[in-house]
């Protein structure tokens, strides 16, 4: 199976690469430095603006997925315009490029608090305000996707603590939810980045979330 990674050096875009080469596909990684990523041979890797529309189409054209580990920097005071930006190019130049399936990494702020789905974590008293434009974005950019009947669409929303599980853990193991977290015992959702890779990667190959957004935690 062909895979486009794009975000491919980032915190979250570098374990999925790792996953992939460990698991023997065949990638294309982007980035906007592509120095940081290490020479294998199942790898090409392709420096590229994903907001050229035409140009990233042409390079996405033959892959069967596309992963999109897009961030526009969580320090970058225009996030919120920039991310939309971004996430709606790589949208477009899927389908420009004839590729059927696109995963997006989104953010937990859509998520739902609990099962009555009124509230959702973003709107929920004590978020993180110094995160709220990029989570906006992500919330915002779910409703588009949503909307999309062309393409066969995965949206996975981290579990909110998924910064708090990422000293190296990968237990290979996981719970999956829909709307809500997937708590523990505690009343905590938390998934390693490590194993957040895996849960990406198991759905390239099994597809089990088409037109759907899921979400993972121990």
């Amino acid at each position: 199976m062909r895979v486009a990674l794009i975000g491919a050096t980032g915190f979250v875009g570098s374990h999925i690469l790792k996953e992939l080469i460990d698991r023997n596909f065949s990638i294309k990684a982007f980035a906007r430095n592509v120095d940081k990523i290490e020479d294998h041979k199942n790898v090409a890797k392709i420096a590229l603006d994903v907001n050229n529309v035409q140009n990233l189409a042409t390079e996405l054209v033959g892959a069967d997925v596309v992963i999109s580990a897009f961030n526009a920097g969580w320090q970058n005071p225009n996030i919120y315009d920039d991310f939309l930006k971004g996430a709606k190019a790589i949208e477009d130049a899927t389908k420009l490029a004839g590729v059927k399936r696109l995963i997006v990494i989104g953010g937990a702020g859509s998520l739902f608090v609990n099962e009555d789905k009124k509230l959702q974590i973003i709107d929920a008293p004590g978020f993180p305000e110094e995160i709220k434009p990029g989570a906006l974005a992500a919330r915002d950019y779910y409703t588009i996707l949503k909307d999309d009947n062309q393409l066969d669409w995965t949206m996975f929303s981290p579990a909110p603590e998924m910064h708090q599980g990422t000293s190296g853990v990968r237990k290979g193991t996981y719970r999956i939810g829909k709307d809500v977290p997937v708590f523990d015992e505690n009343g905590r959702s938390i998934l390693s980045v490590e194993d957040l890779a895996l849960v990406i990667v198991d759905e390239v190959e099994n597809a089990k979330f088409i037109k759907q957004r899921f979400t993972a935690a121990y």
